[in-house]
Formats: structure tokens, C-alpha cells, sequence
């Protein structure tokens, strides 16, 4: 029997990427799954590719308090609870701060940390009464941050130490809180990154072939939310860049410099 079997798990941002990943995953596994989405025709597209089973596909802007209400309700009504609430949907950026609008920083900080602030808030009554798990999908950049992200870097600095005041609030109740942070990530992010205006940007410098797949990043997830771990850094590479940033802080500046800066030109 699987672990997830009937257990009611909540994805956000579920419509691409690690999201949509882990909805492929679980749902084989017995999982009934709640997922939501900014995109109404990629939730419409989501919700046709599982007609055969119950998916609770909500459109979703989590960075609107209401909505993540309506959605978290929405799903104890359809399922009568909630276990897992895997708070995974997210923005990120590509400009030096001293060219970036501050509506794209405001933006960034919305959806990746008050949108798992608003989901939790009205998710943390059931997963209370089942005992259950509270998930963050951080990033390296929330152990250390990048140049021309400093909103992304920011804001997942800000989840991870939301999500470990959270967790010793939670000590004695049962309840796992935990935070997960994939390295560079075949998925849609980069393309969606905000530029300076606000605007996506539309393409990936990095090859994406090279990284670590979206299928892989959920596979980890799942094993680390089963043994009730408390962080998973991911990839040999997310792991030394921690251990370099927590013990040679000189060096690692100087590391990320090299790597995000190209002849002066910041690499996007």
C-alpha cells in the first residue's frame, strides 16, 4: 500500500513544471489531489488530461488572499480534509536590482511567500486534525543570494524562515513542516521570470537538457515528505553551493559572481 493512498494532497502552481509533476506521481499512487493555477485554459487542459479520475483544478492566483480561500475550502469540501499541502507555485526574475520596477519585487514576494502564508493559513485547521505535512519548494536562492534575483533570492529566504518559525510553533502537534530546495530545474520558471518591467521573459539561457527534470525534483519531494524530513537541498551541486555559502561566505561570493556575470554583462 502506498503511503499516499487516500491521503488528500494540495499542489499549487500544479499546471506546470514540478507541480504538474507531482500530480502525474501521486495520482498513480492513490492520491487525491488539489491543485490550482493562474492559467484558466492550462487548468481547463489539466482537468481534460485526468477526466477519468477526481482532480480538484481550481484557476488560482495565489497571490490573492481570497482566491487561495475560496481554493483551500474549496477542496475540504470536495475531499472533507486536507494531509498535504505542497506549496509549490512561484516567480521568479532576471534584473539587477537597480534597473527593476519595485512592482516586479512586490509581485515575486506575493506569490512566493504570501501565497504559501494565505494557502497554510486556511489549510492549517485540517492538516492540525490529521496530523499531516506542510511543504515549501524553496531554492538554493533561499540559502544564498543571486545577482540579478534578488527578489526571487528574497522571497525564498523569507519562506524558509516563515516555514522554521512555523515548524518549532508546531513542534508538539504531529505536524511536519519542511521545506524542499531544488537546484536548477527543467521546468518553466526560467521562461516565465519577470524582467525589469514586469514583462516574462520568454526564454532560458541555461540547457535545459542538462538539468535535473521535473519528474526527478518530484520524486525527491515525495520521498522526503514520506520520511517526514525537515529539508532536502537537491543535486550534488545545490548541496556544495550551501556548504560553500555557510562556511566560505568570501569564496562563494566570489563563485556566484563568476557564474551569473559574463564580461561584466549580468547572465540571465
Amino acid at each position: 500500500m502506498s503511503f499516499f493512498e487516500n491521503k488528500v494532497v494540495v499542489i499549487t502552481g500544479g499546471s506546470d513544471g514540478i507541480g504538474k509533476a507531482l500530480i502525474a506521481k501521486l495520482i498513480p499512487l492513490g492520491a487525491k489531489v488539489a491543485t490550482c493555477g493562474r492559467s484558466h485554459d492550462k487548468i481547463y487542459t489539466l482537468q481534460m488530461q485526468y477526466s477519468n479520475v477526481l482532480l480538484h483544478a481550481v484557476a488560482c492566483d495565489v497571490s490573492n488572499e481570497q482566491e487561495c480561500q475560496r481554493f483551500i475550502e474549496s477542496t475540504i469540501e470536495t475531499y472533507g480534509g486536507i494531509d498535504i499541502l505542497i506549496n509549490n507555485a512561484g516567480i521568479s526574475m532576471r534584473s539587477l536590482f537597480k534597473d527593476v520596477e519595485l512592482s516586479v519585487m512586490r509581485r515575486i514576494m506575493d506569490i512566493n511567500f504570501f501565497g504559501s502564508i494565505y494557502c497554510t493559513r486556511y489549510a492549517l485547521p485540517s492538516i492540525l486534525e490529521r496530523k499531516g505535512s506542510i511543504v515549501g519548494v524553496s531554492s538554493i536562492a533561499g540559502y544564498r543570494g543571486l545577482p540579478g534575483r534578488s527578489g526571487y533570492s528574497a522571497s525564498k529566504f523569507a519562506l524558509q524562515g516563515w516555514l522554521e518559525s512555523l515548524r518549532t510553533e508546531l513542534l508538539q502537534t504531529g505536524v511536519q513542516v519542511m521545506w524542499v530546495s531544488p537546484g536548477f530545474t527543467a521546468s518553466n520558471i526560467r521562461n516565465a521570470a519577470l524582467t525589469a518591467s514586469g514583462k516574462p521573459q520568454g526564454q532560458s539561457p541555461l540547457e535545459e537538457h542538462s538539468l535535473m527534470t521535473a519528474e526527478e525534483c518530484a520524486e525527491h519531494i515525495l520521498r522526503a515528505i514520506e520520511k517526514r524530513r525537515r529539508s532536502t537541498v537537491l543535486t550534488f551541486g545545490g548541496k556544495a553551493q550551501v556548504f560553500i555559502a555557510r562556511f566560505l561566505p568570501r569564496l562563494a561570493d566570489r563563485m556566484t559572481h563568476r557564474y551569473f556575470f559574463k564580461q561584466g554583462e549580468l547572465v540571465k
